[in-house]
């Protein structure tokens, strides 16, 4: 008596409201690696050949976070997932105010090398989008290969690490793989002062809360974090003397950045000076934490492969804030230098945070005995994209500025701080170009 009611499907469903990518590029494209390998594929992007440090990142989601990540300045980057554009890219402005820093990804535009992708998709579906990823990396002048096994890859990447590579396109990509010594290699170069600011400026400047933030190479959900607290963020160059202004401000972040922390010895020099002097709070994320590792006299050293992914577990191993001793947190993780784990620690620090997976340092702080506040951190809190299981260690580092400020009140609220007074305070240095 109900047959009347059966609503007859179509026998073929199809997709609404997603947009063809349109016609992909017939050029040939071939990865080549250090080591001897070839992958042969097709390029979807801009028709030009790179070299690059090769790396792969196990992260589901978020392509457009990663791709715009200054961490990955001079990288060939891997995505493990198969499937990649499957949402497109949005646009990237943003206001610039109290909740927002000017744009939506993690900076102006692809910081990448290249990219790498088992499968790009030919539509994509988001209401946010307004082109394909195929377009961008056109557009960025960005090289991009698909139909290649990502897995192979992958897998000879964490048996042999981290591996020098040639993105190769067009006439490129038939022509015999380069010789040994023409690989370019990405950490011989200060990757931080292409991706740093050149001149200090301001977000949110009548925050309540005064922080100086030493831009590595910042991630703009760092900054968004920052600021969606009500805190007023001056940006300052990566080798900028903080410590001639330091008393101007209630704390100091130290953000991530990409390459070998060996060339930032400047700026472990001046923080060395500010935490041996200066009592107010300190955070440090991924570059950020190893300098300040290296400041307080641990060495950092190179991964096989390093972490970067969405999923990375880590153990804390101290109590400070939201975060409790003994409990695991996921996190995102995106570097290939460490802290070595030394025994003793230096004296007036202690281990925070250590590595499910593989056991390496997640995160150091000063112990309570040394009458300081300050931590770093491995990981990214902020995610972007990612877990977000520590996001509130923004709340804490703030919280803390706060407290001191309390305590030694020397600033007035409301107080404007002369950003243009830093410009003429800093010497002018040489761009170099990326």
């Amino acid at each position: 008596m109900f047959a009347r009611y059966i609503i007859r499907l179509p026998t073929t469903l199809s997709r609404g409201f997603a947009t063809h990518t349109g016609p992909l590029s017939a050029l040939p494209a071939t990865l080549h690696l250090k080591t001897g390998q070839s992958f042969h594929g097709r390029s979807f992007g801009s028709p030009r050949s790179v070299f690059g440090e090769t790396v792969f990142s196990t992260s589901i989601t978020s392509y457009t976070e990663s791709m715009t990540d200054p961490s990955y300045r001079g990288q060939i980057l891997v995505f493990t997932t198969p499937l990649i554009g499957n949402y497109g890219i949005p646009s990237n402005n943003a206001p610039i105010d109290s909740q927002d820093v000017g744009v939506v990804l993690e900076s102006q535009g692809i910081q990448c090398s290249a990219i790498v992708v088992a499968d790009v998709a030919e539509k994509f579906s988001h209401h946010s989008a307004v082109e394909s990823l195929a377009s961008w990396c056109r557009r960025s002048n960005i090289p991009a290969i698909t139909g290649v096994d990502t897995r192979a890859i992958t897998r000879l990447l964490r048996d042999q690490g981290t591996t020098l590579g040639r993105l190769a396109i067009g006439a490129d990509a038939s022509a015999p793989a380069p010789a040994s010594e023409q690989y370019w290699d990405p950490s011989i170069e200060n990757l931080v002062d292409q991706v740093s600011t050149k001149y200090p400026y301001q977000l949110n400047p009548t925050g309540s809360i005064k922080i100086a933030v030493l831009d590595f190479g910042v991630k703009a959900n760092i900054l968004r974090s920052l600021v969606r607290r009500n805190a007023a963020v001056t940006v300052l160059p990566w080798n900028y003397d903080f410590n001639s202004i330091r008393d101007k401000f209630d704390g100091l972040f130290l953000t991530n950045g990409p390459g070998n922390p060996g060339q930032c010895m400047e700026a472990v020099s001046i923080l060395r000076k500010t935490l041996q002097e200066w009592d107010k709070p300190v955070f440090g994320i991924c570059m950020g934490h190893q300098i300040i590792g290296m400041a307080a006299g641990l060495e950092a050293y190179r991964m096989t492969f390093g972490n970067r992914g969405h999923n990375q577990p880590v153990l804390a191993l101290a109590s400070a804030g939201s975060i409790k001793a003994g409990r695991v947190y996921v996190t995102s993780q995106n570097h290939q230098y460490a802290l070595k784990l030394s025994d003793p620690f230096p004296q007036g620090w202690e281990p925070f945070f250590i590595n499910c997976n593989d056991s390496s340092v997640e995160g150091i702080k000063s112990t309570p005995e040394s009458g300081k506040k300050v931590w770093g951190v491995q990981f990214h809190p902020e995610s972007a994209g990612g877990p977000l299981d520590t996001i509130e260690m923004f709340t804490d580092f703030l919280d803390e500025c706060r407290v001191h400020k309390a305590e030694n009140i020397k600033t007035p609220v409301g107080t404007t701080i002369d950003v243009a007074s830093f410009m003429r305070e800093q010497p002018a240095r040489v761009q170099v170009s990326a």
